[in-house]
Order: C-alpha cells, then sequence, then structure tokens
C-alpha cells in the first residue's frame, strides 16, 4: 500500500547522502588520498572530485586504475568505508547547511522520505544512527541495488518501494551522477551544488544551500516550478 495519499505533493523526497544530507565528501576525499600515499601512488582533491557521485565499486575501479591501489574492487571500498566510519565516529555527522531542518520540516508535513545513496548499508547505517528513527520510510544503498548512478535503478528502486509515481517525487541531488540518475528516473530534481559544478540545464532546479528552501517550495518544484538561483555563468 502507498505510503502517501494522492492529495501529497510531492508523493515523496528522495534524499541522496553524501554531499546532499551530510557533508561526508571531504571525508571520502580524506580517505581517497591517504590510501594512495600509502599504495605509492598520487591522489588529490582536484581527481578525488570526479569520483562523486559514482558508485563506490566504480569509484574503487578508478582508484586502482588511476592511484595504482592494489587489491580487488571489494577489498577497497571496505577500507575506504572503514576510514570514513572511523571519521564519522570521531567528529560527528558533519550536517550539510539546512539539511537536518528541512528534513525535518518535510517529515512534519507528512512527506515520505527515502534515502537513496551509493554508500553501501554499514556506512549508511551510522549516518542514521544520528537521526530519529523512522525519518525515512525507504533506504536504497550502492550495495543493494545492480546498477548505481547515474543509472536510473536507485531512484526507480526507491519510489517502488514508497509505492508512488517517480514522477510525483523530487529528489535532492549535488553531483551530475546523481542529478542524472534521478532525471533518467523522471523525477523533478534540486540540485544543490557542494564540491562539484553543477551547470544550468532547461528545467534544472539549482541551489547554493539548502537553507534557500522549504516544503512550500519542494512543493512548487514538484508541480514544475523551476528554481534557479545559480549565476549561469
Amino acid at each position: 500500500m502507498p505510503l502517501t495519499s494522492a492529495h501529497t505533493v510531492p508523493a515523496a523526497v528522495l534524499w541522496d547522502m553524501d554531499g546532499t544530507l551530510v557533508d561526508t565528501e571531504p571525508y571520502w576525499m580524506a580517505a581517497e588520498v591517504g590510501l594512495s600515499a600509502e599504495h605509492g601512488g598520487s591522489w588529490d582533491e582536484s581527481l578525488a572530485v570526479d569520483l562523486i557521485g559514482m558508485s563506490l565499486e566504480a569509484s574503487a575501479a578508478e582508484l586502482q586504475r588511476r592511484a595504482g591501489i592494489r587489491g580487488t574492487v571489494d577489498e577497497i571500498v571496505h577500507e575506504l568505508m572503514h576510514r570514513v566510519v572511523a571519521q564519522i565516529r570521531a567528529d560527528g555527522v558533519p550536517w550539510r547547511p539546512g539539511a537536518r531542518e528541512l528534513l525535518a520540516a518535510v517529515r512534519a508535513a507528512g512527506v515520505p522520505c527515502a534515502l537513496v545513496t551509493m554508500s553501501w548499508r554499514p556506512l549508511t547505517n551510522v549516518v542514521l544512527e544520528a537521526i530519529e528513527p523512522g525519518t525515512f520510510d525507504v533506504v536504497v544503498t550502492g550495495d543493494e541495488v545492480d546498477h548505481g548512478k547515474p543509472h536510473p535503478e536507485p531512484y526507480l528502486r526507491a519510489a517502488a518501494a514508497l509505492g508512488v509515481d517517480p514522477a510525483d517525487c523530487v529528489a535532492i541531488e549535488d553531483s551530475l551522477p546523481g542529478v542524472a540518475s534521478a532525471t533518467a528516473a523522471e523525477t523533478r530534481v534540486l540540485a544543490v551544488q557542494a564540491k562539484v559544478p553543477l551547470p544550468a540545464a532547461p528545467g534544472r532546479n539549482r541551489l547554493a544551500s539548502l537553507e534557500q528552501v522549504d516544503v512550500a517550495d519542494l512543493r512548487r518544484i514538484a508541480a514544475g516550478v523551476v528554481y534557479d538561483l545559480l549565476p549561469t555563468g
């Protein structure tokens, strides 16, 4: 049975995690740089931004190829996750500006939420520990899909689990692979710029921060109103 009524707009909000809800991208970058150095390779932030939004398997394969990290893809993913989890446990969950407040407001408005992340379940659970239980009706992680972002499967799976039409949902993303995934799933997409420049495109909603929107704005985006608050040049 759907978790929302026919009168709820949007039918659901589908949240990316790393870089959108929480500012963990610097943690991933530090893990990649550290692991690369231990294997005698060279890696820095300018290279790490290329991996933002990709599946962890694809990111690990790139680190094998471009930074010379030895080991299997699975071993590399688990080592990176171990380092990121350790930093989260040491420093706490680093929320993105406005994210926690908007998430609470969406839930208070009775709009279902799904977390759609390329992080694997063990790391995702560490972040979820800092969030009130039941905040997300559905959680889709990178190790639970056959095709990661930019493929539409993660968002299609989340919408199906919620029992809603993806076209009636708003996805919130910060990366080009994530935006491509949500767009291919035919959701409305709100792109929030973080580490990666998000170029203007017809019909693309773009913001500098989730502090710039509220639930009423998400309802307008779901209805087709375009919010582009970033420079176009």
